[in-house]
């Protein structure tokens, strides 16, 4: 409320020494809003987005819970606003549409809270993962689609951003139309709305103890993660890196980075005549890494609730001020501890390479794998002999890329 206030004391300063009449309107509409929201509720198409952002950057800074902060079913929300405001003469669909322009430029250049360590050295501009649910099913079961669904699609049609990362939901009970207009942004190809089937999403839900209707309340967020958005903490503890951990399964345990006895001795890889055997020796390195990461996660869990307590996100989830406890410390109504299993696609890749070229095909060797691994695939022999004959001749590089 302080902060709106701020806002609105901004832009009347900012009002009173504009020379230009169009802008100060503008500043003065800005300053008109910023008294009622966030303190009052949202009268106005207008006032509603600004009051989402005022709770977006209370969220994403408090104690940084954690980034990916999303509206939910956004064109819901707004639909009831945009109705009223065109039958009373006060918006354009070409207003509403520049207003959500506005927000996607905010959402874009908006970073989550700073990082540190990994995070921060692969990007510095890493952006809030913030996920726009469009389309859907209402919480009483109907066509979740209105024209705010169509004015979100004309957006980011229009403005082409990384963020925020757009999707829709496509449920049996949508309009074809609406279908079809996703359907002729997605074929343009630079990437978005990413496609999900409601019914699936409620099914997922529901699997997953939560009531009908807080399933159909939810969605995707984040990235791609499922949940019953105002219903559920998410508590992210940290990252399982399964590339490394098939890493230390070829090497029998051992980080090659710093030469420790990090993992379980499962064997030495090429003493393995399978690939089963090679996969059983994986699993086990799995399982042996998961339970030191539970045992920590605990720990985690424990700390979050007794030294991170988020109370402005407390009071937006419900049930918190319900059970008298913090988000952090179990008072949601559905509580959700993630463990994020990264580089799947990178393991994914490397079973398939690993079964293709040594088991299957016997490309090359285990050895020979292992030796180009310990040489960061720099070739220990002339690499043109690890290539098929008739593509030694066109051969020029002698550092192996790929397996």
């Amino acid at each position: 409320m302080i902060l709106g206030k701020r806002y609105a004391d901004l832009a009347r300063q900012m009002a009173a020494e504009c020379t230009d009449e169009k802008r100060k309107a503008e500043l003065l509409q800005i300053a008109a809003n910023c008294d009622v929201v966030p303190a009052h509720k949202p009268q106005t198409y207008y006032q509603a987005i600004q009051h989402y952002w005022f709770t977006h950057l209370a969220v994403t800074t408090e104690l940084n819970p954690w980034d990916a902060y999303s509206p939910g079913h956004f064109d819901q929300h707004l639909g009831p606003y945009y109705e009223k405001d065109v039958e009373d003469g006060i918006l354009t669909r070409d207003q509403a549409l520049e207003l959500m322009e506005c927000l996607w430029v905010k959402f874009n250049n908006q970073p989550a809270p700073p990082k540190v360590g990994i995070t921060l050295k692969e990007s510095s501009t890493y952006t809030d993962f913030c996920n726009i649910n469009t389309g859907g099913i209402k919480p009483n079961g109907e066509d979740g689609v209105n024209e705010v669904s169509y004015i979100i699609l004309d957006c980011m049609d229009e403005m082409r951003l990384v963020q925020p990362n757009s999707n829709v939901q496509i449920s049996r009970k949508n309009p074809q139309k609406f279908l079809k207009r996703a359907c002729e942004i997605a074929r343009e190809g630079w990437g978005q709305p990413c496609f999900y089937n409601t019914e699936a999403i409620i099914q997922e839900l529901m699997n997953a103890g939560k009531t009908l209707e807080d399933a159909r309340k939810g969605g995707s967020s984040g990235c791609v993660e499922t949940g019953a958005f105002g219903n559920e903490a998410y508590i992210l503890q940290g990252y399982f890196n399964l590339p490394k951990i098939f890493e230390l399964t070829l090497f029998n345990g051992v980080d090659q980075m710093t030469g420790k006895q990090l993992g379980l001795q499962t064997g030495d890889a090429r003493d393995f005549k399978t690939f089963d055997e090679l996969w059983d020796a994986y699993t086990k390195q799995i399982n042996y890494f998961l339970d030191i990461k539970v045992r920590g996660s605990n720990m985690i869990e424990q700390i979050f609730a007794e030294y991170m307590p988020v109370p402005f996100l407390s009071i937006l989830t419900n049930d918190c001020i319900a059970t008298g406890k913090d988000y952090n410390a179990g008072g949601a109504r559905y509580n959700t501890s993630v463990i994020q299993g990264v580089g799947t696609g990178t393991i994914s890749d490397c079973l398939a390479a690993v079964k293709y070229n040594v088991f299957d095909n016997k490309k090359f060797t285990m050895d020979e794998l292992l030796e180009a691994l310990k040489a960061n695939f720099v070739a220990t022999r002339p690499f043109t002999t690890w290539l098929p004959t008739r593509l030694r001749s066109t051969a020029t590089t002698t550092t192996m890329r790929t397996i």
